[in-house]
């Protein structure tokens, strides 16, 4: 018998009499009112028994199920929205950044194969070398013209963003319509210059996506949080979830159909990206007052040390701090991109078979990954009170395992350098946030994210190209990359310590520097 509890004495109302079903108001509705309360049940109680009506172990499962998904969205919608971020419209931005992320892994699980794992055995690695430097040449003289046109876009940043999903949109569709179901691969002449168009649009997206996120920034938290949340939800929804559901299809799509599945992703969440991207809410584009930076400096604290070129408006100069920091993160985002395509190399020239390839690269991958969360989770929480000490060490961190790295030689230690390289770009570019947050003001804030990104994927850029390059013998690689390192970890010292190898690009400055005004005129008043 249901131990019900037992009514307390005097628990009705005087003169009020209890009209429940029974007389233990704790019981459930007895059976008189089941067929009001379900009109599509049978009457009958034998046919309610049978195995069409009962609570089997589907319906349950289904049940669960449900109850399971709304919950992941409660929490999901709880998340986005904390802080005041619907209101501020960092939530309208968040699912755009989702979208790139999503459009970039379910790219890479398209083309993986063909890129590295299907090329025509005639084919040597210094041919798919020249091919992929095509792609990524060009990329580098396009880098630097991003930053500075984000200046001169005074309106338009929302239909920017969604085209750049727009046209990737195009490129896929064009894959998909040159694609050889025989073989599983692409035409040469449409695989290069689509790879070369989405590796352009995507980090073109992340530059603008910077010049956009200070103009949604909640009031009750800083920017450092607002990047590291946007990361985590582009890391998890993005590359894990929507990668995930992209190598499925793929897998399913190959094998039933000979289709790429996946670029029917690419299709189908470029295009939510793009209807994502108009929602946001139209003060990004607010652009009244905003004063563009330059990385060069000037002293100004005499008329005659001005910028003596035209210089048609002010322009915010950017502090000690910001220098070490981009110098810092640049040398960081060297060895990012020379671990995205060497490991890709190194796993195709090794005598073995597609399964113990893909290990070596998901080894890797793996690392990279778990370094990248365990990063952007510490600098979520780290009390950033001097960022440009914290890239200073992070840059050495990355410096000193491309070293070991180097010295090894093996498989482990291209994992521990991945590994800490992802933390230590995670951590290193919170700390570029928090100084151009705390350095500049905010009227040249957009500006600044968008040069120092067009810096960031310029180095990620050259960072690519030696991996392509270098010969595929670990060792090999991580000298030749240490190689580059070092001058870069010796300029972020340098910086930080107020001097500089490269004049004028350094830390001879001031931590925080006033606005370049331009030089007067002959003969007008001072």
């Amino acid at each position: 018998m249901a131990n019900y509890p037992t009514d307390p004495p005097g628990h009705r109302r005087p003169g009020v009499a209890y009209t429940g079903p029974s007389s233990n108001r704790y019981l459930p509705p007895l059976d008189e009112d089941w067929d009001s309360r379900h009109p599509d049940e049978p009457t009958d109680p034998d046919q309610r028994m049978d195995g069409a009506y009962r609570i089997t172990v589907t319906r349950a499962a289904a049940m669960r199920s449900r109850e399971m998904g709304t919950r992941m969205y409660g929490l999901v919608h709880r998340a986005a929205t904390a802080d005041g971020a619907d209101k501020s419209g960092m939530t309208a931005l968040t699912w755009p950044v989702v979208a790139n992320f999503a459009v970039d892994a379910a790219m890479a699980v398209a083309l993986a194969n063909t890129l590295f794992f299907a090329a025509a055995t005639g084919e040597s690695k210094s041919r798919v070398a020249l091919y992929l430097l095509i792609t990524i040449a060009p990329f580098a003289v396009i880098a630097p013209v991003i930053g500075p046109a984000l200046d001169k876009l005074q309106h338009g940043r929302r239909v920017a963003l969604a085209m750049s999903f727009v046209l990737r949109t195009g490129l896929a569709l064009v894959l998909i319509l040159n694609y050889d179901g025989a073989t599983g691969s692409f035409p040469p002449w449409v695989l290069y210059p689509a790879a070369l168009g989405m590796m352009v649009l995507s980090k073109s997206f992340s530059v603008l996506r910077s010049a956009v996120t200070p103009r949604v920034m909640p009031p009750t938290i800083d920017l450092v949080r607002v990047n590291s949340r946007l990361m985590m939800f582009g890391l998890i929804g993005g590359t894990i979830i929507g990668g995930g559901i992209a190598a499925g299809i793929e897998y399913l799509c190959n094998t039933l159909f000979d289709m790429p599945g996946a670029l029917f992703v690419v299709v189908a969440v470029s295009l939510a990206g793009a209807a994502l991207s108009m929602k946001i809410p139209s003060w990004v584009e607010q652009t009244a007052g905003e004063v563009p930076t330059t990385l060069s400096y000037h002293d100004q604290s005499a008329p005659s040390r001005r910028h003596p070129g035209p210089v048609e408006q002010p322009r915010q100069q950017l502090g000690r701090n910001i220098m070490t920091s981009i110098w810092g993160n640049c040398t960081i985002k060297m060895m990012v991109g020379f671990l995205f395509l060497y490991p890709a190399f190194v796993a195709k020239s090794h005598d073995a078979s597609s399964w113990e390839q893909l290990a070596i690269l998901g080894v890797i991958g793996a690392a990279a990954g778990v370094g990248n969360f365990a990063g952007n989770f510490t600098a979520a929480r780290l009390k950033l009170g001097r960022p440009s000490m914290l890239v200073v060490r992070a840059t050495m961190a990355v410096t000193a395992v491309g070293l070991i790295a180097a010295i090894v030689g093996n498989l482990a230690a291209a994992a521990v350098a991945a590994g800490v390289t992802s933390a230590a770009s995670a951590i290193g570019k919170s700390s570029l946030d928090a100084a151009l947050q705390d350095d500049l003001p905010e009227r040249s804030r957009a500006s600044a994210f968008g040069r120092s990104e067009s810096l960031l994927q310029l180095a990620w850029v050259l960072g690519g190209a030696l991996g392509v390059l270098v010969y595929t013998d670990l060792w090999v690689g991580f000298t030749a990359i240490t190689a580059l390192l070092i001058p870069g970890l010796a300029q972020t010292i340098a910086s930080f310590e107020g001097g500089s190898l490269i004049p004028g690009f350094g830390g001879n400055r001031p931590e925080l520097v006033g606005t370049e005004r331009p030089a007067p005129k002959t003969g007008s008043p001072r």
